[in-house]
């Protein structure tokens, strides 16, 4: 799992992105209640907003890590936006996007514990 200045995690496999927030992003957030998902095969460039999340203190965006196209989103988020509060590292995962070129960017735990605190 990958890190990003911008609160982002992600995991590769494959030529294939897992995207969520970090458990830090969420705590600065407060509870999330709404999330605004891309649609299936969109394109999105690097550093570009790809999904809104609505929490109780603000509005906040989640960037693309790299030029990629989407391919799932975790449908059980528009039921259970809560699943971010409670889990943003695992069941609250928010999209899966094939990546057109993947770069070993991003922070270890260690460095994103280290930037952020």
């Amino acid at each position: 799992m990958k890190y990003l200045e911008t609160h982002e995690w992600f995991k590769e496999d494959d030529g294939i992105i897992t995207v969520g927030i970090s458990e830090y992003a969420q705590g600065e957030l407060g509870d999330i209640v709404f999330v605004t998902m891309p649609v299936l095969n969109e394109e999105f460039q690097k550093g570009s907003s790809v999904v809104e999340l609505e929490a109780t203190k603000t509005i906040a965006e989640v960037y693309a890590p790299f030029d990629c196209t989407v391919i799932e989103v975790n449908d059980s988020l528009n039921t259970e936006p809560e699943l971010i509060n409670n889990d943003p590292l695992n069941s609250g995962w928010i999209y899966k996007a094939s990546v057109k070129e993947y770069s070993d960017i991003g922070m270890s735990e260690k460095e994103y514990f280290d930037f952020i605190y």
